[in-house]
C-alpha cells in the first residue's frame, strides 16, 4: 500500500495576488479555471472512496484504510487550499460557471452503483496526474510567478502524482471491468476539457484578454507546442486505455524529489503506512 502524508502548505493565502499572476494571460486564465473545478470534484473523489469503503468486504476494508485515509486527507487539504485562492478570484469579479456544471453531473453519478463513481475518479486522478507530471517536468512555466504561488501549484501536483493508484486499485478492488473503466474515461475528458476550456475563455473574457493577439500566441505556445501541455502529455492520457494499464507504471520520480527538496514549505500533519 502506498504511503500517504497530509501535509499542511506553508504559504500565505490572506494577502491577494494580482489578476495577472503568471506573466502570461493565457496561463493564469487556464490555472484560474482549473483551481476553480478542485473543491467541488476534491468533495466528489472524497465522498466517491469513502462510499467505496463501505461496499467492500472488511478484510478489503482494513487492507485499504490507512490509504484512503491519507488520500482523504490530501484531497481535503486541496480542497480548502483551492477554496482560498478562489476567494481571491471571486473578489476580482471572475464568476464560476463550471462548478454548478459539475455539481449537476455529480447528483446524477451519485445516484448510481458506486462503481460508477469511482471510475469517474480515477479517470479524472490520470488526468491530474497527467497534468502533474507536465508541470513538474517544465518549471520553467512558474519560474517567474510569486515563490507562494508556485509553491501551491507544484505542492498540489507532487501529492496528485503521490496518490495516483488509490482510486484506480479501489475501483478493481470493487469488481470494476475494463469496459467501465474506459466509457469513464472517455466521458470524464469530454467533460473535463469542454468545462476547461469554456471556463477558461470566461476568465479571459473578464480579464480582457480573450481577443489578443498575444493570448492566441500563449495558447498555442502553452497548449501545442513541441513541450506544450496537449502534445507533451498525449502519450501518458492514452496508456490508460491499455488493457494492462496501471498508475504506478507512470514515473513518480520528480513529484518525490519536489516533495523532498521543498520540505521547509509544508508540515506533515498526518500518515498513513
Amino acid at each position: 500500500m502506498s504511503q500517504l502524508v497530509v501535509r499542511q502548505l506553508l504559504i500565505d493565502l490572506e494577502t491577494p495576488f494580482p489578476v495577472r499572476w503568471h506573466e502570461d494571460a493565457f496561463v493564469a486564465a487556464f490555472m484560474n479555471a482549473l483551481s476553480m473545478s478542485f473543491p467541488v470534484g476534491e468533495q466528489f473523489f472524497i465522498d466517491s472512496l469513502r462510499r467505496a469503503m463501505k461496499a467492500l468486504p472488511e478484510s478489503t476494508q482494513a487492507q485499504f484504510a490507512a490509504e484512503v485515509s491519507g488520500f482523504i486527507g490530501q484531497e481535503a487539504t486541496h480542497r480548502r487550499i483551492h477554496a482560498l485562492f478562489n476567494q481571491h478570484l471571486e473578489r476580482q469579479g471572475f464568476v464560476n460557471h463550471w462548478a454548478p456544471r459539475a455539481l449537476k453531473r455529480i447528483a446524477k453519478v451519485e445516484k448510481l452503483d458506486v462503481r460508477h463513481a469511482v471510475a469517474g475518479t480515477a479517470a479524472t486522478e490520470h488526468f491530474t496526474a497527467t497534468l502533474a507530471q507536465w508541470l513538474l517536468s517544465h518549471p520553467e512555466l512558474l519560474a517567474n510567478v510569486e515563490p507562494r504561488l508556485r509553491h501551491l501549484w507544484l505542492w498540489h501536483a507532487s501529492e496528485e502524482s503521490e496518490h495516483r493508484n488509490t482510486a484506480f486499485d479501489i475501483y478493481l478492488a470493487l469488481g470494476g471491468n475494463h469496459a467501465w473503466r474506459i466509457y469513464a474515461m472517455r466521458l470524464v475528458s469530454f467533460f473535463l476539457l469542454t468545462d476547461l476550456l469554456r471556463q477558461t475563455v470566461n476568465n479571459l473574457w473578464h480579464e480582457g484578454s480573450l481577443f489578443r493577439f498575444s493570448t492566441c500566441v500563449g495558447a498555442w505556445r502553452f497548449l501545442f507546442a513541441k513541450a506544450g501541455l496537449m502534445r507533451s502529455s498525449f502519450g501518458m492520457w492514452r496508456r490508460y486505455f491499455q488493457t494492462d494499464f496501471h498508475p504506478s507504471q507512470d514515473d513518480d520520480s520528480l513529484s518525490m524529489q519536489w516533495l523532498q527538496t521543498h520540505q521547509h514549505t509544508f508540515k506533515p500533519i498526518g500518515q498513513s503506512s
